[in-house]
């Protein structure tokens, strides 16, 4: 067995025991055997086949998807944009998804709400992809019109600040109980995701990493240089614009139903090729999945450790986790 071969098993199984490790933590003890039990049988208790069945597992579902999903997208910027610090938020798709929810909540005490709250949960959902939507059409007609990736990423940045004035504006006119419901949303978290609403995540998720596998031919060029991968016969407007397209769709996608979570999608590819010492994405991808997956996972665990009777919020667990290495990340790179 070759050492990349190694390196992506001992992955695989370091994924297995964080999958299995974020199951056995909670608020609530509950022993392996009884885990076991819940997912392959019967525990002989309602409560723990209740939390492990429908709270446990989903939530550990989402981490994997989540955290894959991010560490793509914060992949296919880098890339795109030759940038060691971009991530998944760059073009705003994250700051759009805000506005959206932040326009749901100023819409509690008009007339319209009765409709809104038939929705239930969704509806945060439904707002969170219409705002990300919003702007990934403003971010793809500006592709279409600029021809330098630099000047889309800059425009990208801008959309995102305006998106997050625009939230603050509609914060300081919001009442205390529907800025509360706002607040709790951008802490992120894992847990909102049920049965009934993972096969829309996990389509829409799914659909951005299996065409990310056909572009991989397509990214190598693109780490020589635009000029590079035009004289190699790429198109490269149509290939930003798909980039930009599945990276926005799958951020956006994980911010709806997730909150915002920081920091995954920015250090996880940097550590890929730390890992695997190349930067061919035939390689680089598939470990950019795992490595993304195995860090929510672990964040996860640690923001279900107790303190003063409450648990962390799974953006402030990954920003602790994350802050350090993206220091670590510049002082590697001092030409930035």
């Amino acid at each position: 067995m070759n050492n990349k071969a190694l390196i992506f098993t001992l992955l695989t199984v370091l994924l297995f025991v964080a999958f299995i490790g974020d199951l056995l933590t909670g608020n609530a003890p509950i022993a392996p055997v009884e885990v076991w039990s819940a997912l392959f049988g019967s525990s002989d208790d309602a409560i723990i086949d209740e939390i492990i069945r429908n709270y446990r597992l989903p939530k550990a579902i989402t981490a994997v998807i989540a955290g894959s999903a991010l560490s793509l997208s914060g992949l296919l910027m880098q890339t795109l944009f030759r940038n060691p610090l971009a991530g998944p938020d760059v073009l705003g798709v994250s700051a759009g998804a805000g506005l959206g929810v932040a326009l749901l909540t100023m819409l509690s005490g008009t007339i319209v709400y009765p409709f809104i709250s038939t929705m239930g949960s969704m509806a945060q959902i439904i707002a969170a992809i219409v705002g990300a939507a919003a702007v990934l059409m403003l971010i793809l007609g500006v592709s279409a019109r600029i021809r330098d990736s630099i000047t889309i990423l800059v425009l990208g940045m801008i959309f995102g600040y305006v998106a997050s004035a625009l939230v603050t504006i509609l914060q300081s006119f919001a009442d205390p109980d529907s800025l509360k419901v706002f607040v709790t949303w951008t802490f992120g978290s894992l847990g909102g995701v049920t049965w009934d609403k993972m096969p829309l995540l996990l389509a829409l998720t799914a659909a951005g990493i299996l065409v990310a596998f056909f572009l991989q031919k397509s990214l190598n060029s693109l780490l020589l240089g635009e000029h590079y991968a035009t004289s190699a016969g790429l198109n490269i407007k149509r290939t930003r614009i798909s980039i930009i397209t599945i990276a926005a769709i799958i951020t956006g996608a994980v911010t709806a139903f997730t909150g915002p979570i920081a920091f995954v999608g920015v250090v996880i590819p940097h550590f890929a090729r730390a890992f695997f010492g190349t930067v061919n994405h035939k390689t680089i991808l598939p470990a950019t999945l795992l490595l993304g997956s195995i860090l929510l996972l672990v964040c996860d665990i640690v923001s279900q450790i107790p303190l003063a009777g409450r648990t962390l919020p799974i953006n402030a667990v990954t920003a602790v986790f994350g802050a350090p290495m993206i220091v670590w990340i510049v002082l590697k790179r001092k030409k930035l």
